[in-house]
């Protein structure tokens, strides 16, 4: 049975690669809101790759080892500003007054303890196509420079989709994130 699969596998790839290569991902975006209420497009953050995080109010500390490694590996190689960081609140349960206001608040005020713009999803934008994304977990998404998206992972990272994550990222910002970090030079 394994041999059956692996064949067909192989034929399946080799099928896909005489045909060409896979057509480039196309960009993604949508219409979110800040946490003052203004609404913004994902692509105004273009010309960069972007890290984002969708997340729900329960699943905020998932990754928080992923957002621990990301600033640390980002600091350790001065590339911090290589690519965009961006968080997405899913608020929808709480798209009704008065609970409205009061999430909105808690938002801003994380926004000013992390230093990264949180975006809103009131009506679950971030849920339906072209995102698909679920709604009661932490989810991170990278997107290329154009807004492609080129990664996506639900849940709680393990350690070897952490490696993956950052074997991804590395491609897109130029430098390898999961070498060790070069030392600095003692004067």
């Amino acid at each position: 049975m394994k041999a059956w699969i692996a064949g067909a596998l192989s034929v399946s790839l080799a099928a896909g690669s005489a045909l060409g290569a896979a057509p480039a991902p196309e960009p993604v975006d949508a219409t979110l809101r800040t946490s003052a209420g203004k609404e913004v497009r994902l692509s105004k953050w273009r010309g960069k790759p972007v890290i984002l995080f969708y997340e729900d109010k329960d699943s905020t500390k998932l990754n928080s080892t992923l957002k621990k490694e990301l600033f640390a590996r980002g600091q350790e190689r001065g590339i911090l500003d290589a690519a965009w960081v961006l968080a997405v609140a899913n608020l929808q349960n709480f798209d009704f007054f008065p609970a409205r206001q009061i999430a909105l608040s808690f938002v801003r005020d994380e926004e000013k303890k992390v230093g990264v713009p949180i975006l809103v999803d009131m009506d679950g934008t971030m849920g339906k196509a072209p995102w698909k994304l679920p709604v009661k977990t932490s989810n991170v998404v990278l997107l290329d420079e154009k807004g492609a998206l080129v990664y996506q992972h639900s849940g709680r990272m393990k350690p070897d989709e952490l490696t993956a994550f950052f074997a991804v990222l590395s491609r897109l910002v130029g430098v390898d994130l999961n070498a060790p970090a070069p030392e600095e030079p003692t004067p």
